[in-house]
Formats: structure tokens, sequence, C-alpha cells
């Protein structure tokens, strides 16, 4: 039996800001259960909701020095859904309506809690094969295994896997900062370990020590070696090309399922969409007040409303857009001079443009049921979870070939009659325009072809266990 324990800042259902929740969540539920124990552990932060704090059974607790200070580290845990958590305690660290904000304490808190992770295993008498590392959040915990720990029989054989969800977000504070609260000694703080660019890098130091790194999209693993996407560590990626492979995430398909979806107005599935999935667009152009009409074209967008996701792109060419014969609908949040741009264009072509500058779960469901197409332009994409629940809707994405969007979206061929999807290469608001336009002369003037290509999206197996088996290899390898 191997032991493999995830780490991480966060997981579905406790807590979730972002896909790695999902990940994190979803992930354990699939491996083959006669070979694999595994475990997750996250922080017990304050706004976990009751339902699941109350279930919560506390084990232990003891002290750990941490910069120059002795901090209290409680442990609790449950079992949700057959998989065991645990939880680290420290209402010091972990209180407040969020799980992130302040950076430096962010740093603080993150760094306390790698440490508890590996200082809570003799405790709770869990020896993992592996630790399987989240992010910059659990950066340090490869540094403290081959550091500190190292020394003691019971750490000495523990592999550790480092996933990067997005390298945009790494963990930086100046070096003195991060030695005093982490106190790792200064040998740690070179170029070629924690040190980056004059200052200390978490996420670096997870890459340098771990013993094997991973990425949620084969194509972002390569994309990462490359100076634009490897935001300053791409020399680093390139120096552990042999130990970085990357692995697509999935979805969790009883939750994102047209057939058993609780959250749409009319269940389909693969055999009667063409009579059944119009309705929900409708019913949803019925509720945004749209016009109604079940023949036109409806392109759906659901995402974080900021320049990575390709906005300045759409907010170019919209007034054209507006032009054709479709209608256009808006779910997120994000940066002000997206939402106005999209409140603006709500406001010019009311019929034919609904901006829902909030985010709602339901909606989005309802946004993925109704619309012919999905629109995500994304300058870089390390794997995005939107593409594939548009594919398992029928609902046909239209993407920019980068990362997880590349992998997943296979491009319309007219000439051979296959693809899942409508892609386009550079980052040009014009050549998005071109692909939207091809997309809308299919929808319009070749439905059978059309219709055949919504029957290959959503017959696109992108279920956690395709992931996990990809995991499970990974981890054989490490552990041999």
């Amino acid at each position: 039996m191997k032991k493999i324990l995830f780490a991480a800042s966060e997981c579905v259902p406790f807590i979730k800001t972002g896909g790695l929740a999902d990940v994190v969540g979803s992930l354990p539920k699939c491996f083959d259960k006669r070979y694999f124990d595994v475990r997750v552990i996250i922080p017990k932060y304050l706004c976990i909701p009751k339902e699941y704090t109350e279930k919560m059974e506390y084990i232990d607790n003891f002290y750990m020095d941490i910069g120059n200070d002795n901090k209290y580290v409680g442990i609790f845990k449950m079992k949700y859904e057959g998989i065991t958590f645990y939880f680290i305690d420290n209402e010091f660290y972990f209180s407040g309506a969020k799980p992130y904000g302040d950076l430096l304490w962010d740093l603080e808190k993150f760094i306390y809690f790698s440490k508890a992770v590996l200082s809570v295993l003799p405790v709770i008498g869990f020896q993992p094969d592996i630790i399987h590392c989240h992010d910059w959040q659990t950066g340090l915990i490869p540094v403290f295994l081959k550091e500190r720990f190292h020394n003691s029989d019971f750490f000495r054989d523990i592999k550790s896997v480092m996933t990067i969800h997005n390298l945009k977000f790494q963990g930086v504070w100046d070096v003195d900062t991060v030695r005093t609260l982490s106190g790792l000694p200064d040998y740690f703080f070179t170029p070629d370990k924690l040190e980056a660019y004059k200052d200390g890098n978490l996420l670096k130091g997870g890459i340098v020590f771990a013993d094997a790194i991973t990425t949620v999209s084969y194509t972002y693993a390569e994309e990462i070696k490359m100076p634009f996407y490897g935001e300053g560590l791409d020399g680093l990626l390139r120096a552990r090309a042999n130990d970085l492979r990357g692995i697509v995430n999935g979805i969790d398909y009883d939750e994102y399922n047209p057939t058993t979806d609780k959250l749409i107005v009319n269940p389909y599935d693969a055999r009667d969409f063409r009579k059944e999935k119009v309705k929900n667009k409708t019913a949803l152009q019925e509720e945004l007040g749209l016009d109604v009409d079940p023949k036109k074209m409806m392109i759906g967008i659901v995402s974080r409303l900021t320049d990575q996701k390709g906005f300045d792109l759409i907010a170019y060419v919209m007034d054209e857009l507006c032009q054709d014969n479709v209608q256009i609908v808006i779910l997120g949040t994000g940066e002000e001079r997206y939402e106005n741009m999209f409140r603006h264009f709500d406001w010019k072509y009311a019929n034919k443009v609904s901006a829902n500058i909030y985010y709602s779960e339901a909606l989005s469901h309802k946004i993925y049921a109704a619309s012919d197409a999905f629109l995500m332009p994304s300058l870089f994409e390390p794997c995005g979870l939107s593409q594939l629940m548009a594919l398992h809707y029928g609902t046909l994405p239209i993407v920019r070939e980068t990362g997880g969007l590349k992998d997943t979206v296979e491009p319309y061929n007219e000439y051979e009659s296959t693809g899942t999807g409508f892609s386009f290469m550079n980052y040009n608001a014009h050549e998005m325009l071109g692909c939207i336009r091809n997309a809308e002369r299919i929808y319009y003037d070749r439905k059978r072809e059309w219709n055949k290509m919504v029957d290959r999206a959503m017959a696109a197996d992108f279920s956690w266990h395709v992931s996990a088996l990809k995991y499970q290899e990974l981890y054989d390898w490490l552990i041999g």
C-alpha cells in the first residue's frame, strides 16, 4: 500500500478560491484504494463552514518554533467521502473572513503551515511515501524535508512532488524576512536554491528541492521552460526538465453533468441534445431579458475578468462582434475596466449582450447548458477548467492555443470532419474574431457538422479518473 499525503492551502468542500481547491478535493477520491492510501492536510480556517467544523475530531496539540517564537499547533481530523482529512489549527494564523489576504502575512502563515505539516506526521502516526505539495503555499515542505527533518529516520525516505497550478504566484519576499520566518540557514539563500533576483522565493525552493515537479497540462509544462511564460523561473525549469511533467486536470462529472444537473432548467444527454439542449437557451434568454430566439447563436463567458483571460482582445473587437447575429452572456468579476466594458455593451446592445458582474454557481451551470459556444481567449492558461465543463455540456469552446486549452480542445477540421471546438494561435484580436466568425458560419450553414462536433465534445473524457492514473504512474516511478 503506497501512502500519499496531499498538502495544500485550499480544498473543496471546505474552502475554495479557485481551481486548486477542486484538484485537491476531487483527485484523492479517484485513486485505486487497493494500492493507494491518499490523505489530505489543509489549514483549519475560521471561515470553513460550521457544518464541517462541527464534525472534526480533535487529535492532539503541541508547540513548534517558528521564526523567533513558539507557536501552537492543533490537529483535527475528519473522514469525508471516504478520504481522511487533517486540519492544522492555529487561530492566530487562520482566523479571518478569507483564506488569503496581505502577502507578507500569507507568507508567514504558510511557512508555519509547511513546517507544521511535517511536524504533525509522527503525532498522527502517518508516514507517507510521498508528500504531494500544491503551489507556493507549500513550497517549503520539500526544503524542510531535505533540511532539518532529514536527520530523522521517520522522514528520511519521504519523497516530495511539487505541483505548479499557476507559475505567476510564487510567494516572494525579501531574503531576510524569509530567512527569519523559516529559520533556514544562510546557505539556502543562494541563486541555486531559494534566492531569485535578490529575493526569497518559496515556490522556487519547492521546485529546487522536490523529487518530481508536475504542472496541470502537457503544453503548459513545455511553455514554462520559455521566458514568455516562465515568470523568471524558466532557466530553473529547463534545468529540471527531466523531472517535470504535465498532467491535465479533470473535472468532477458528478457535479458537472447535463443529465443530472439540478441547477439547469432542462436536463439532456448526448442522445437527445439536438432537441433538449435548446430549451435551456430559451429559458436563459427569458431570464436575462435577451431576445428569445432558439435559432440565434449564444456565446457564453464565465471567467475572472482579468488580462490573463484575454479580455483586452474581446474589448478591442466587441463592437464588431455585436454586429453579428449572436448573443453574448458574461458572468464574472475582476478588473474594473472589464466589468465596466461589459456593462457598457449590455447597455448599448441590451437585447444581445447580458453582463452579469457577480458570481453565481447556479448561473454558471445555466450558461454552460444554454450556450452554443464558449469563449476563452486566454493569454496563458495552465490548465483551465471552464473549457472542460463546456465540452461536457456540448457547448463548443472557442479558445487560444495555449497551455491546457491546446491540450483539451481539438480544433475543428472542415475537411476531415474532426475536432471538438475552434482555436486560434496568435494573441491577436482579429484572429480571435475570425475564429469566432468561422464558428458562426458552421453553426448557421452546416448544422449537421456542428452537431457532430457536439457529439464528439460530449464524448471526450476529462474526468479525474484519467488524471489519477497518470499520477499513479508518477508515484510508482518515484517510489519504485
